[in-house]
């Protein structure tokens, strides 16, 4: 993607209003726009930037109603326009409840203020496919906890600045701690939440479609990715992603500092191959993330990556 104002180039403002299959596959569109980042990043926008940008875009769909309708793929409908729900998978299940029950027992409640910064320390390790070498990046990042400020990451070790966000602007997960806490903490709630534009709980996940399920997956990963979360949001993440079809337990993955461990991977609509959560075999304590990407070069690769540090600072650059 060479212009960002392609996730809006299709969208009619007379078009007439969406349906709701029709919503979840023009939110849908715009996650894969934001997975395409992730496996061609020397191309287009930061991924955290196409992040910025899908959540002003979901917001800007839910105000106006309109959207191009997007072909499903891989998902056969009912005569209702519905997918058939999918079996969840009882080994990656008992993992991910036991991530929960090991994140709560670890946890200590914060609160940061609006006017700080949020610091972590990120190692990746990427392997290339072909030629077997290992390129290993240090990211720090300094994220303005309520957005108010200009914020400083790296990505694979390239340094972006990014503005502060404007009025009617956000990001996924949210920065100000007001809205994360504001976030269910029942995992049947949650769910919808995050993948419903205006935060609505009382849809049944029984009655979610293959296409809810893809974006409740991606976006409880990103929101896992945050270094703090309210007391209590990060097992009601682990939760969600139970709850997920689709989810399968892959044994004897390694993360990015050599620890065999359990991968936990999507196989739904709109998986990626070769893209886990990985945690510890026993005690279930998060490991990192695996995934496998290409450049526009056609190069692939295998990155693992995990957080070694993060602390609440004061001010940009601040270390702990």
């Amino acid at each position: 993607m060479t212009d960002e104002l392609e996730l809006l180039r299709d969208w009619d403002a007379d078009a007439p209003p969406l349906t709701e299959p029709a919503r979840a596959q023009a939110r849908h569109r715009l996650l894969n726009t934001i997975t395409r980042t992730e496996r061609h990043p020397d191309t287009g926008p930061s991924r955290r930037r196409a992040l910025r940008l899908a959540t002003a875009g979901v917001v800007a769909m839910a105000i106006t109603g309109t959207a191009v309708l997007i072909t499903t793929e891989g998902e056969v409908p009912d005569r209702a326009g519905t997918v058939a729900p999918r079996m969840r998978n009882a080994a990656a299940a008992k993992v991910l409840n036991g991530a929960a029950a090991y994140a709560g027992n670890q946890e200590t409640p914060v609160a940061p203020r609006g006017d700080q910064f949020i610091y972590s320390k990120r190692i990746i390790k990427e392997t290339d496919r072909k030629t077997g070498k290992v390129k290993t990046f240090v990211d720090v990042n300094w994220d303005s906890v309520d957005g108010s400020k200009r914020s400083l990451t790296m990505e694979r070790g390239n340094v972006i600045w990014e503005e502060a966000m404007g009025k009617n602007e956000g990001v996924w997960p949210p920065r100000e701690w007001s809205k994360l806490k504001k976030l269910p903490t029942e995992p049947e709630k949650l769910v919808p939440a995050i993948i419903s534009a205006n935060g609505t709980t009382d849809q049944s996940i029984d009655d979610l479609s293959g296409f809810d399920w893809f974006q409740a997956y991606f976006l409880l990963g990103e929101l896992l990715k945050h270094p703090v979360l309210p007391q209590g949001m990060r097992s009601t993440a682990y939760e969600a992603l139970a709850l997920v079809p689709g989810v399968k337990a892959i044994p004897g993955v390694k993360d990015s500092a050599g620890r065999t461990g359990v991968g936990i991977a999507y196989t739904g609509e709109g998986s990626q191959k070769g893209s886990y959560l990985i945690f510890d075999a026993e005690s279930y304590e998060f490991l990192g993330f695996r995934s496998e990407g290409s450049t526009a070069s056609g190069r692939t690769y295998i990155q693992l990556s995990h957080t070694v540090e993060w602390a609440i600072v004061d001010r940009l650059k601040q270390r702990p």
